[in-house]
């Protein structure tokens, strides 16, 4: 089956995610920086020393936006990559949707919980399913005829 537009709909989720988690971040950050006296300027560099300054609930949601902008974006690429080769069969449109929600779990377990653990565990099984997607798709290349050479 060939990829459609709709199959690109996991990519729109988790970038409206991402921003949604960027909104969230500004408006606890600037009143954390607000009440704790910091200077906007003194902040230009994530080591500067006021991170002791800010509540670890806050920072964590600055920490989950960074988190938002790393591994996904080979999640992105993977969906792409599927999208302009003729993938995206409903197996792999399934387990897309499945990182989408992985990756809002991780989001609020990040920022709701103290619990490292919970998080990492999230994050594996996200990354088991964006691995199943790519070996999912490394084999669809592989056994095309005119994909992969």
């Amino acid at each position: 089956m060939p990829f459609q537009t709709e199959d690109l709909l996991p990519v729109l989720a988790l970038i409206v995610w991402t921003l949604i988690i960027f909104v969230w971040m500004y408006l606890t950050r600037i009143p954390a920086f607000a009440k704790a006296g910091i200077n906007p300027d003194d902040a230009r560099h994530p080591d500067a020393g006021y991170n002791s300054k800010i509540p670890a609930n806050v920072r964590s949601i600055a920490d989950n936006y960074n988190h938002l902008h790393e591994q996904p974006t080979l999640f992105y690429a993977l969906v792409f990559f599927a999208a302009l080769t003729g993938g995206g069969d409903n197996i792999f449109m399934y387990l897309a949707w499945a990182y989408v929600l992985l990756r809002v779990i991780h989001s609020l377990v990040q920022i709701l919980s103290s619990k490292v653990t919970n998080r990492f565990l999230v994050f594996a099984i996200s990354t088991l399913v964006l691995m199943v997607m790519a070996g999912k798709e490394v084999i669809r290349v592989l056994t095309s005829p005119g994909i992969a050479g």
